[in-house]
This record gives C-alpha cells, sequence and structure tokens, in this order.
C-alpha cells in the first residue's frame, strides 16, 4: 500500500501486537501481572519521542499496545521498546498492528450516526 501523501491516515495505527516481551528487571512487571493493564510509554524508532500507551498482558507473555493517540508508520517487524519515567521495562518485536486511523474513519463514515443538527446540540466533555 502506498499512501497518497506523508500524513495519510492510512499511516497512522494506535493498536499492535507484540510477540512474548523481553522485560529486563521484572517478568513481566508486578503491576501488569496484576492489573492485566499498565500504563506506560513506547517507541518503535530510536530518536521517535516517548508515546504515552496501555499495555494489555496476553497469556502467552505477548502484550497489545493501545497508543493514546495515533503514531505514524508502525512496521510488523520493528521493535516496541516499554519506558516507564526513564528506566527502560523491555521490548518487543511488532507482529500485528490494529486498523490505520484511514480505515476507522472510513466505516465510522459509513455508519449512520447523529445528524449534524443533533452534533451541534451535544455539549463536549471536560
Amino acid at each position: 500500500f502506498k499512501a497518497p501523501s506523508r500524513d495519510h491516515p492510512a499511516l497512522y495505527r494506535d493498536l499492535l501486537r507484540t510477540n512474548r516481551v523481553h522485560w529486563i528487571a521484572e517478568e513481566p512487571p508486578a503491576l501488569l501481572v496484576r492489573e492485566k493493564m499498565m500504563d506506560c510509554h513506547f517507541r518503535f524508532r530510536h530518536q521517535m519521542a516517548l508515546v504515552p500507551c496501555v499495555l494489555t498482558l496476553n497469556q502467552d507473555g505477548s502484550v497489545w499496545v493501545t497508543l493514546v493517540k495515533p503514531a505514524r508508520a508502525i512496521t510488523p517487524g520493528q521493535f516496541a521498546v516499554f519506558y516507564k519515567g526513564d528506566e527502560c521495562l523491555g521490548s518487543g518485536k511488532i507482529l500485528r498492528m490494529g486498523p490505520s486511523v484511514y480505515t476507522m474513519q472510513q466505516g465510522k463514515n459509513r455508519e449512520e450516526g447523529p445528524k449534524k443538527e443533533e452534533m451541534d446540540k451535544i455539549e463536549p466533555a471536560t
């Protein structure tokens, strides 16, 4: 797939799955084991800014990574590296990705949602 532009929504995703994560200090972190979910940060390119995310632990030691905001050009085979503050927690190879922002928008466009007049009356959540 070749996107029409560098910032096309098809390049952005907010969900990915890794293989079994290699944890550095704790195998896996106690909070993640106890809660099955954990807030942390991640990156998949060396120089990229850290992105807030939520990890969901799977039975096989892999994790689902849900990003707070979609990231561009995530690719299977890259490594997702997880951080809590300055501490590197571990990493896992990206195996699968959720639908792109573009795909999600296409799905929303097909659904019959509220009319614009109704949307204008809805107060935004604060």
